[in-house]
């Protein structure tokens, strides 16, 4: 509509610039015809006329542009502009900001439209290479920790004068540390196979209730040692999905939900339907977590709780991994929970990834 009008203004705006030309041209050959006693016929008059007022249009034009040079000159510097910016770009540099031509400010103008995609593009390549880069600092940090006690402890145990209790409490932090090592590494390999484009997504059709049993009786040394209770409530339930995937999801919660939960705590798993909705709850009475941890708790190598993270091993991949699952599958994963009130875990899926 916008673009129509713009048509219609520019046209209108041409006939009426013509029309005044042909008028001026109209009465200025008048003038010196009765100033000189001219005598033409009808035609000739018409058509003298008719070059003369286009005479006097194109010279209004030739003023014109003459007069707003630096409209063009603005045009040209906007667009080197950006191309400057494009090659700040490539060379890794996105603190960018274009600003917009005068008068080219509408959100449908096309210069405006550039100049908004450059900013809204310079800014998300900003954002990522902010991430990049905390990555890399994480996957630093919690490389070195293990690493510095591996080396320790290695040293340690050079001293001949060593009792064999403190050397089998030293080799068994140097394998603790060694494990957590092969954890962090093998987490980190997952969280890249799951986000490259080769990764094969095998969904089948089974029964989710049983996978959620095998899950919970595979857990079954670490929770007896505890002397926790299991309150399940599972029905026959059927989902469409991948079912490697998914084990990995049920095994990090439930692994998780065991090592937060005191001694004679309880644990409980359910499966029910809300309209056309699948639901699984995992919940614990365990340490909880506080709400503003709440908001970053699927953000990677992100810890809720630091120091008993270190003492348990964790990495803070875990529930990055199945966040990222679970994203695939078009779930969503939900977490309720407040200090010393335990957690509970929702996930959602769609009646899509559902069949009965």
């Amino acid at each position: 509509m916008r673009a129509r009008l713009k048509v219609f203004l520019a046209f209108s705006t041409m006939i009426v610039s013509l029309s005044i030309c042909w008028s001026a041209a109209f009465f200025i050959t008048q003038f010196f015809y009765k100033l000189f006693h001219i005598h033409f016929n009808e035609y000739l008059i018409q058509l003298f006329n008719s070059i003369f007022g286009f005479f006097i249009f194109g010279c209004c034009l030739f003023l014109f542009s003459k007069f707003f040079p630096k409209q063009r000159q603005k045009q040209a510097e906007f667009v080197q502009s950006i191309i400057d910016a494009m090659r700040q770009i490539a060379r890794g540099d996105y603190q960018i900001t274009l600003k917009k031509l005068p008068g080219h400010d509408h959100p449908e103008d096309p210069y405006s439209k550039i100049v908004d995609n450059i900013n809204y593009m310079s800014k998300e390549l900003g954002q990522m290479e902010q991430m990049r880069q905390e990555f890399v600092s994480n996957v630093s940090h919690e490389i070195q920790s293990p690493l510095t006690s591996i080396s320790g402890f290695a040293r340690s145990l050079k001293n001949e004068t060593l009792t064999q209790k403190e050397r089998w409490h030293y080799l068994s932090i140097i394998e603790t540390e060694s494990e957590r090592l092969s954890k962090l590494s093998d987490n980190l390999l997952k969280l890249t196979y799951l986000e490259s484009a080769q990764h094969s997504f095998e969904l089948q059709e089974y029964r989710l209730d049983k996978q959620l049993q095998h899950a919970l009786l595979s857990c079954e040394p670490q929770w007896s040692e505890k002397q926790m209770e299991m309150e399940i409530s599972l029905k026959k339930t059927w989902i469409t999905a991948d079912k490697d995937l998914l084990d990995q999801v049920w095994m990090n919660l439930l692994h998780n939900a065991i090592k937060f939960t005191s001694i004679g705590g309880t644990i409980r798993i359910a499966t029910f339907r809300r309209k056309e909705e699948l639901i699984v709850e995992i919940s614990d009475t365990g340490i909880g977590i506080a709400e503003e941890d709440q908001l970053h708790l699927f953000e990677r190598f992100y810890k809720a709780d630091k120091a008993r993270s270190r003492e348990t091993g964790g990495s803070g991949l875990g529930l990055s991994i199945v966040k990222k699952i679970i994203d695939m599958h078009k779930g969503i994963i939900n977490v309720a929970s407040k200090p010393n009130q335990g957690t509970t875990f929702t996930i959602t899926f769609s009646d899509s990834s559902t069949n009965r």
